[in-house]
């Protein structure tokens, strides 16, 4: 009687362990993603279009080596191949797929949950913010 009640308690306690365990670590996943994809496209974001500026004043991006110093960003930190990269004149955006690995989940039957996050840049003039004109 008592084995059996053990049994159902600790098969409880697993449940609610589970429940709450690989959720909120997909969600720190999912935190350092948005991080590292934030990083990578402020790395893009500083390949500035040097001959427009110097030529014209206006602010913009080189687009290919803006994609060239995001993915090199994403290969330093081991990203190689989960994201994408795209890079305009006036944008960067970078977007990170990966995956967490349950512990507890995988006893359901769900062994990796994919995280995707998404960040992006714009060349800005100044320290805070865009110079007004």
């Amino acid at each position: 009687m008592v084995s059996a009640f053990l049994l159902a308690t600790m098969i409880g306690l697993f449940a609610v362990a589970g429940l709450g365990l690989d959720p909120g670590e997909a969600y720190a996943a999912k935190i350092k993603a948005i991080g590292q994809a934030e990083e990578a496209a402020r790395a893009g974001a500083q390949q500035l279009d040097l001959t427009t500026y110097r030529t014209t004043g206006t602010l913009q991006l080189d687009p290919a080596a803006a994609q060239q110093a995001a993915q090199r960003f994403l290969t330093a930190q081991h990203l190689a191949g989960t994201g994408t990269v795209t890079a305009t004149t006036t944008r960067m955006s970078v977007t990170i797929t990966t995956g967490y690995r349950t512990q507890l989940w995988q006893l359901a039957g769900v062994d990796t949950i994919t995280v995707h996050a998404t960040g992006s840049a714009v060349p800005q003039r100044g320290i805070t913010g865009p110079e007004n004109p």
